[in-house]
């Protein structure tokens, strides 16, 4: 499956802001923006935070498009199909394009607290530790559907990093579309998500602003 494997600070700094995309590391030290190296990477990386250039339409939709593309951790060719299949519903569809990213296997696994990033997620549902309605899925773009339910398998629980992770399951820390019970390590999402209960940082009219060009 193809997906990003390159150093995943370098897309913080390129986007300008800090895409949580390490987890706790993230909250760290450790951070290259807690280092001062919040500037765009690469040869002139530092010299670009020093020039003033007007920023064009599409210099800013090119941006937020990236920013939630890398934020889920999608490749552009399926991104696009996303963006197709949310024109297609009805709706808004930058709305839909949130929802169907949010409603992802991997999404809804970070969401429930099984990991700590969305990449972490991945991994684990690509190592086949995470059952949906019963059945063993190893798909992380899994498209899960109101009244799913994802639990760890029985035999994923009794490794460790499970063992230790049960006790850093918070059911109320989860999104009001999802139910966790913590001590069967089981979550269900209860129904779609709204725009209110996403990241309003993300502005996904711009996204539809650049497909619409």
């Amino acid at each position: 499956m193809a997906r990003y494997t390159g150093p995943v600070c370098k897309l913080c700094r390129r986007e300008g802001e800090k895409l949580f995309l390490k987890g706790a590391r993230c909250f760290s030290s450790k951070c290259p923006f807690e280092r001062d190296r919040s500037y765009p990477p690469g040869e002139h990386g530092r010299m670009a935070q020093f020039r003033r250039r007007r920023v064009t339409d599409y210099q800013r939709q090119l941006r937020e498009k990236q920013k939630v593309r890398r934020i889920y951790g999608v490749l552009e060719r399926q991104f696009r199909r996303y963006y197709r299949e949310a024109e297609r519903r009805s709706g808004l569809t930058g709305e839909n394009l949130l929802i169907i990213l949010e409603s992802r296997l991997d999404n809804v696994i970070y969401r429930l607290g099984f990991a700590d990033s969305r990449a972490q997620a991945r991994q684990l549902v690509q190592h086949g530790h995470f059952l949906v309605n019963g059945r063993r899925t190893d798909i992380p773009s899994y498209l899960v559907t109101p009244q799913d339910r994802i639990q760890v398998r029985d035999g994923s629980r009794k490794r460790t990093y499970f063992k230790e992770r049960a006790q850093l399951l918070d059911e109320g820390a989860i999104p009001a579309w999802l139910s966790l019970d913590a001590e069967a390590m089981t979550g269900r999402m209860l129904n779609l998500p709204v725009r209110q209960d996403i990241d309003a940082g993300l502005n996904e009219y711009l996204i539809v602003e650049y497909y619409s060009r």
